[in-house]
C-alpha cells in the first residue's frame, strides 16, 4: 500500500499570505518526494479560504520543478467549471511539464457556494460533468473531434499539442455502484468512507474489485485510493489538541459542503456541528505511530492501493512537516516494504 500527501491549502487568516500558504505546501511536496511517498495530491477550490487552490495544474507544474520522482495527482479538478476545448490543451501541457508524473483526478464539484457563484447550479453538475468527461476523453484520444450535445456544440477541431502518452485519469466517486461503473470505464478510483463508515468502505472496495475481476488483464493497472484526515500525535494531550483543530476545520468544511455556505469576504465561517469533538476524534487518523499502523492495517488487508493523508487542517506548518517525517520513518515502511530514503532520514 502506498501513500500520498494531500496538499490542501488552509488559509487561517488573510495576513498569513497566499505566498506563505503555497510555500508551506511546496515544502511538504519536496519532503514527501525525498521520503519516498508515492504521490502528492492537489485539489481545486475557488473563492474560499478552505482548500484554497484555484489553479491545480499550475501548482502541479511548480511541484514537478522542485521534485524528481513523486507522482502529482489532482484530487480533484472540477470539470464543470472549465471549457474542455481549452482545458484539454492545458492538461496536455501540464503532462509535458510534469514529465508524465501527472494523474488527472476529476469530479463534479461539491461546494454549492463556489459552483453557483461561478455559474454552475448544483442540480446541473452531474449532467455537466458527464458530458465534460466524454468531451475531454475524446479530445485527448482522438485527433479530429466535433460535438453536438447539451452543453457542448462545436465543429471539428484538434487539440494541440498532441498528448505524448496516455494521460492517467482518476475518478472521485463515493457510491459503490458508481465506483463499479467508473472502474469498468478504465478510470482509477479515489473515494472516502466519510466519518469512518466501515460498511460503506467495504461496499466501495467491493464495487472496485468486482469491476476489476470482470475486466481481467485490462483492469490490472487500475488503482483504488482512499482519502483520510490524518496526523501524528505522541501524547494524549497532543492528540486532543490536534483533534480540536480538526474539529474547527470541519466546522468550516461542513459549512460549504453540506451546510448553508456562509462565507465572509472569502473566509468560511465556523458553524456549530452535530458531531461532538470526541466522535470526530474516533473517526480520524490522529494518533501515535503504532496506533496508525493498527488503523491502516485493515485498509491494506482490503487491498487499498493508496491512502491520501490530509494533514492540513489548521496546525503550524512545522508540525505538519514533523508529522510527515514521523509517518515516513515509523509507519510507511510497514506497508510499502521499503526503508525510509537515506538522504531524507539524514
Amino acid at each position: 500500500m502506498e501513500f500520498s500527501l494531500q496538499l490542501s491549502a488552509d488559509y487561517p487568516e488573510k495576513s498569513y499570505g497566499g505566498d506563505r500558504v503555497y510555500a508551506d505546501m511546496l515544502d511538504q511536496a519536496v519532503l514527501g518526494d525525498q521520503l519516498g511517498f508515492d504521490a502528492v495530491s492537489v485539489t481545486e477550490h475557488h473563492l474560499i479560504n478552505c482548500l484554497m487552490m484555484p489553479a491545480p495544474l499550475q501548482f502541479a507544474v511548480k511541484i514537478a520543478a522542485h521534485t524528481s520522482r513523486i507522482k502529482i495527482m489532482t484530487s480533484i479538478v472540477v470539470l464543470p467549471l472549465h471549457d474542455m476545448r481549452s482545458y484539454a490543451g492545458e492538461v496536455v501541457v501540464a503532462d509535458i511539464f510534469t514529465e508524465g508524473r501527472l494523474m488527472l483526478g476529476v469530479g463534479r464539484g461539491a461546494f454549492a457556494y463556489e459552483m453557483e457563484r461561478l455559474g454552475v447550479p448544483m442540480e446541473e453538475t452531474q449532467a455537466r460533468f458527464n458530458e465534460s468527461l466524454d468531451v475531454l476523453h475524446a479530445l485527448l484520444t482522438e485527433e479530429e473531434v466535433s460535438w453536438d450535445g447539451t452543453y457542448y456544440q462545436f465543429e471539428p477541431l484538434t487539440i494541440m499539442p498532441r498528448p505524448l502518452r496516455s494521460i492517467q485519469m482518476m475518478m472521485a466517486v463515493m457510491n459503490p455502484e458508481g465506483i463499479y461503473h467508473c472502474t469498468k470505464r478504465g478510470f482509477h478510483i479515489q473515494t472516502t468512507p466519510l466519518s469512518g463508515n466501515h460498511q460503506l468502505l467495504l461496499d466501495q472496495v467491493g464495487g472496485f474489485k468486482r469491476a476489476k475481476q470482470e475486466m481481467g488483464d485490462g483492469g490490472a493497472h487500475l488503482t483504488l485510493t482512499l482519502s483520510r484526515v490524518a496526523h501524528m500525535a505522541h501524547s494524549s494531550a497532543e492528540r486532543q489538541r490536534k483533534i480540536e483543530a480538526a474539529y474547527r476545520y470541519y466546522s468550516r468544511f461542513d459549512n460549504v459542503f453540506t451546510g448553508p455556505g456562509i462565507v465572509d469576504n472569502g473566509m468560511v465561517r465556523e458553524l456549530p456541528r452535530d458531531q461532538t469533538v470526541e466522535e470526530l476524534g474516533e473517526s480520524l487518523l490522529i494518533c501515535t505511530p503504532q496506533e496508525m499502523i493498527d488503523k491502516l492495517g485493515p485498509y491494506a488487508e482490503l487491498g487499498i492501493d493508496r491512502v491520501i493523508l490530509n494533514m492540513n487542517f489548521g496546525l503550524e506548518a512545522s508540525e505538519t512537516l514533523d508529522a510527515i517525517q514521523c509517518f515516513a520513518e515509523e509507519v510507511m515502511p510497514h506497508f510499502t516494504g521499503r526503508p525510509i530514503a537515506t538522504e531524507a532520514a539524514q
